[in-house]
Formats: structure tokens, C-alpha cells, sequence
């Protein structure tokens, strides 16, 4: 049988991590940046307290992970949602297991809005947050060039029924 855990990311999983992100990036459709990020970059970028991955018999197949969507106090408990599965895995509910659970972790460190950017065109990135409850609240036209072409960027947001309210 296959069993799969979510579970929280420790140093040891980054190289494939690293892979799954770069699966990601080679799609076109999950993120701007062109290359994974090396380990200090990516230890820097996303908090500490909110980085996961789903496990399937021993392997990481996906990871999400929270960053700060600014350094100022009064957005301390705003962040932005990251969440990669593996080409292989994709389209089995890892995505929605994992964001799941982020979302969970999120609220236990007090954070009271998370939010995505989705590429418009990421249909399954868009059904799994909105099976987690995550609203559209706009496209951002033209937010940024990839390969010489603009590329729109969808708002999304969840606010948290627990904190904040």
C-alpha cells in the first residue's frame, strides 16, 4: 500500500525539493523565476515556521512553504503561499493535502492572511486553492516579462476564520 504523510521539511530533503521546484519552473505556468534557488537563497526566502512536504513511501513528492510579504509589523501575519509537487505525482490531491496542511501550520504561528499569485493559465494550482477556500480577488495585468512575453498573475487570497477575526 501507499502511504502518504505530510510532514515538516527538514535540511536533508532540499535537493529534491530543489528538483521538484525546478519541475516547476520547467513547466512555464508555476513561478517567474527561471532557475530553482540554491539553499541559502531558498533558507532565506521562506520563513522558518511553515515549510512542509508530502512523503509517499519514503520520498518527498511535494513541498509548500510561507514567505513574508513584507517586513513591516503591522503585515507580520500576512504571507504568501508556495507549493510544488512533483510532475509525476501532480493530479492525486498532493496539492490540496499539502496546502491543507499549511494552512493549518499557518494559523498555529498566528498568520491571518495567506495569499498566491497563479499564473491564469495554472488551472490546477487555481481548483487546489479554492478547494482550500482561497478567493479570486483580481488578475494583475502584464506583472512581469518571462521570455520576452508579459504574463498576467491572478490574485488570490484566504483569510483565516480562526485568527484575526
Amino acid at each position: 500500500d501507499k502511504i502518504m504523510k505530510i510532514r515538516d521539511f527538514r535540511k536533508s530533503d532540499f535537493p529534491t525539493v530543489k528538483s521538484i521546484y525546478q519541475q516547476g519552473i520547467d513547466t512555464g505556468n508555476a513561478t517567474f523565476q527561471l532557475k530553482a534557488k540554491e539553499w541559502d537563497e531558498w533558507n532565506e526566502y521562506f520563513l522558518n515556521s511553515c515549510r512542509i512536504v508530502a512523503e509517499l513511501n519514503g520520498v518527498v513528492i511535494g513541498w509548500a512553504a510561507l514567505s513574508a510579504v513584507s517586513k513591516r509589523f503591522v503585515y507580520s501575519g500576512v504571507a504568501e503561499v508556495s507549493l510544488y509537487v512533483s510532475s509525476v505525482h501532480s493530479g492525486k490531491g498532493t496539492g490540496y493535502l499539502l496546502l491543507s496542511e499549511l494552512i493549518n501550520k499557518s494559523e498555529q504561528e498566528g498568520i491571518w492572511t495567506l495569499q498566491a499569485g497563479v499564473f491564469p493559465e495554472n488551472q490546477a494550482s487555481i481548483n487546489i486553492h479554492l478547494k482550500n477556500d482561497f478567493k479570486k480577488l483580481g488578475i494583475r495585468e502584464k506583472l512581469g516579462k518571462m521570455n520576452g512575453l508579459w504574463r498576467d498573475i491572478l490574485l488570490m487570497e484566504r483569510r483565516s476564520k480562526v485568527i484575526g477575526v
